[in-house]
């Protein structure tokens, strides 16, 4: 039993100190200019079309959640009426 765990553990070890790692490319530079360029648009549309999607996901998701409250409040405040 103990060399089983023995046998275990060196394997564990070996695997978690041995696995590649991705490299990651280090893009602070790039987002740095691309984010202070003058471009006239917002710094929450630099990003391009993905950050525009989300922007106007959001705001669609902003305005259907408001009138979806507004409705629910009018129905709300409206007397029942009686059977």
């Amino acid at each position: 039993v103990y060399l089983l765990f023995q046998a275990l553990r060196q394997i564990s070890q070996r695997t978690i100190s041995t696995a590649s790692r991705r490299q990651l490319e280090n893009r602070v530079s790039e987002n740095q200019k691309l984010f202070q360029e003058d471009n006239g648009l917002p710094v929450h549309l630099k990003g391009g079309a993905k950050d525009s999607l989300l922007y106007r996901s959001t705001a669609g998701l902003t305005v259907i959640g408001t009138m979806y409250t507004v409705y629910y409040l009018l129905v709300s405040s409206m007397p029942k009426k009686p059977n």
